[in-house]
């Protein structure tokens, strides 16, 4: 075993065998890690948001007359007013605000960005010719699928009448679907998971030990 690696490398090495070793049980060098991960990620995210959103907002048009950003830097220090009891009652102000923009533009975004172009997506292969006709027999088949999951799963969530008859039939369809995307959802992220530890054992394996070739 031929372990030649350069010192960062040892560094990155050494940190991913430290939160490995959670997996014994909880021990300093897994605490030491853990802080480091923490406190780099702090100061990393610290200095992005200074230099991409809070200097070339606020504080550089301020230096160039826009006095009006004056009126975020006062909101963004009232939420630190929570800090003490006497003034806690001025943080209403910012977070109405921040709130309130924040609704709006969700709600547009939510509907412009995932429901119009999901209701399109799920509705657009019924045009007249289109199944069986555009699209070959399986993507046919798929497309009334998911037209069939779309419209139970939505009955299955529709609680102003009870699920009995067409309704409970249609819910207990519902059912099905949801615990389908759960399962499909799931077993992504465990993929995910064991793709990530694939790369942390190449590293380790092949780029710090060079076990392997």
């Amino acid at each position: 075993m031929l372990m030649t690696s350069g010192p960062w490398v040892w560094v990155a090495a050494l940190l991913t065998l430290a939160i490995y070793s959670f997996l014994y049980k909880d021990n300093p060098f897994y605490k030491v890690a853990e802080y480091i991960f923490v406190g780099i990620s702090a100061g990393y995210w610290a200095i992005f948001l200074w230099w991409n959103y809070a200097y070339p907002n606020l504080f550089e048009p301020l230096g160039k007359g826009k006095y009006m950003n004056i009126i975020p830097v006062v909101l963004g220090l009232m939420m630190f007013t929570q800090l003490f009891r006497r003034t806690a009652w001025l943080v209403r102000f910012p977070l109405t605000f921040v709130l309130g923009v924040s609704l709006g533009l969700q709600i547009v975004a939510a509907v412009e960005g995932d429901m119009v172009p999901q209701l399109r997506g799920t509705f657009s292969p019924f045009t007249p010719g289109a199944l069986f006709g555009t699209y070959d027999f399986w993507t046919s088949v798929g497309y009334i699928a998911l037209l069939v999951g779309v419209l139970t799963t939505l009955i299955y969530f529709f609680f102003s009448k009870e699920h009995k008859g067409i309704l409970g039939v249609g819910a207990r369809i519902g059912i099905y679907f949801l615990m389908i995307a759960f399962g499909a959802s799931f077993g992504y992220t465990v993929m995910a998971r064991i793709s990530l530890l694939f790369g942390r054992l190449h590293f380790l394996f092949v780029d710090w030990m060079h076990v392997i070739k």
